[in-house]
């Protein structure tokens, strides 16, 4: 069945079908195909391609053979003659076996939805640590595959020289692309000690990392640069950044904090990716909290944040504090007319409106800096007094013979970061008749660990 009507004007581009399989499977899920066909069109727009048509099957389960079946699949030829499409994109993942079939079959280039999510994660990475994790994700996905793709195996560029007697092709590009593949992980090894490192540093010093995430555009990178004035690449395109990017952002307090912006996700995000990025993704794990990225405009943002959640259990990260900003309330349309109301962890708000960027950051800072509590500190510890001013934000400071009594709000997790030498020294009841001794630890007496 035809879906919709695509654009025809290409533009010198290269022409691609769309092609979706809706099955039983798919309809119990309750997931929305056309929308996932929308999505589809974007990602094939974003990867340089013009999308002529789309195509919508049902079965009730996949062709081994085929995927959509052989009858489909002619139909899906005789579409591509007639609008001088070269590529076919399936919205789902095919094997190779599949993929060799349909290449037969429909004398076109054959691409899946993961493929194509890889290889505009390829075109979008620039560090070093980025490139190498697609290059490892393309790889991983292909050994598996590589014999379906036939017609693109001179692509690889494996096996030269390596070729003995008896060998095939196909036997030396798997051989070479195994090779790559171990060396890619001891690549990436050195590259994850580094970025361990300077998390450690961070964590020395006290630093308190905010993640942000979210669905692919939601609107990251925007929020990023108007918080901090950082100079990232903000376009309306899905994965316009996949390197992540940390700043140094001020709150209205003072407090200096560490933010980054993380590689956006996406439903059927592949595993190969998620696996290979887990590094970079690591970043999510470790942040003190995370700010989850909504597109407010979205029709399918409940969807889209329920990716999000999966991905952040799938890290380790789905316990982690956490601050929804619903993004994009400028664009007024039925979806953000009847958005959510809300609650206590969540925020509206416009990118692009220095009104709302203030008040995320004072929500921001009330997340980051809990109750107020009180530390009596002998006047001779200047350190522990800059720890307590790094950490949380000092309130009030009080000269009492030779000792300071400091006011200061922090959450648990600076309180932790802080270690005992600061920790040892809270008051837990008034400070006028607090009577404190370093190491004393009667309950309610001179102080208690945090």
């Amino acid at each position: 069945m035809k879906q919709s009507t695509y654009d025809t004007e290409s533009g010198g581009r290269e022409k691609a079908l769309l092609v979706s399989l809706v099955t039983d499977q798919v309809k119990r899920s309750g997931a929305d195909p056309a929308h996932s066909l929308e999505e589809l069109a974007s990602l094939a727009d974003t990867a340089g391609v013009a999308v002529i048509d789309a195509i919508l099957q049902n079965l009730a389960v996949p062709d081994n053979k085929y995927f959509v079946g052989k009858g489909k699949a002619q139909e899906i030829r005789e579409r591509a003659e007639e609008s001088g499409a070269t590529t076919a994109i399936f919205d789902q993942e095919l094997s190779g076996a599949q993929v060799r079939n349909l290449e037969e079959l429909l004398d076109l280039k054959i691409i899946d939805r993961t493929q194509l999510i890889l290889d505009i994660f390829a075109g979008r990475a620039k560090t070093r640590e980025g490139i190498l994790q697609v290059e490892l994700a393309q790889l991983t996905y292909l050994l598996p595959r590589l014999s379906g793709h036939g017609k693109n195996l001179s692509r690889l560029g494996g096996g030269i020289g390596t070729r003995g007697p008896g060998e095939t092709k196909l036997e030396t590009d798997r051989r070479h692309i195994r090779r790559r593949i171990t060396e890619l992980k001891r690549q990436l090894e050195d590259v994850t000690a580094h970025r361990n490192l300077h998390r450690e540093r961070r964590r020395k010093v006290g630093a308190v990392q905010v993640a942000l995430v979210g669905y692919t555009n939601a609107g990251k990178s925007s929020l990023l640069r108007q918080l901090t004035d950082a100079d990232v690449l903000a376009e309306d395109k899905l994965f316009a950044t996949l390197d992540p990017t940390s700043r140094s952002l001020t709150l209205p307090s003072g407090k200096e904090i560490v933010i980054t912006d993380t590689v956006g996700f996406i439903q059927n995000l592949p595993h190969d990716l998620v696996a290979a990025f887990r590094a970079t993704l690591e970043e999510a794990a470790e942040a003190d909290l995370l700010l989850h990225v909504v597109d407010a405009s979205s029709p399918m943002r409940e969807r889209q944040m329920a990716v999000v959640d999966e991905v952040l259990g799938e890290l380790g990260a789905g316990s982690k504090p956490m601050l929804i900003v619903y993004n994009k309330i400028d664009l007024d349309n039925e979806y953000t007319r009847n958005m959510l109301v809300g609650g206590p962890d969540t925020i509206k708000v416009s990118a692009f409106d220095p009104v709302h960027m203030e008040s995320l950051k004072e929500a921001i800072e009330d997340r980051i800096l809990g109750e107020a509590a009180i530390f009596r500190i002998p006047a001779s510890r200047g350190d522990l007094a800059a720890l307590a001013y790094r950490v949380g934000e000092v309130v009030s400071q009080q000269a009492e013979d030779d000792e300071l009594l400091l006011t200061v709000r922090l959450n648990a997790a600076d309180m932790e970061k802080s270690g005992r030498p600061l920790g040892a020294y809270r008051v837990t009841i008034s400070p006028s008749i607090a009577e404190h001794n370093e190491g004393d630890q009667h309950e309610g007496i001179g102080y208690r660990e945090f």
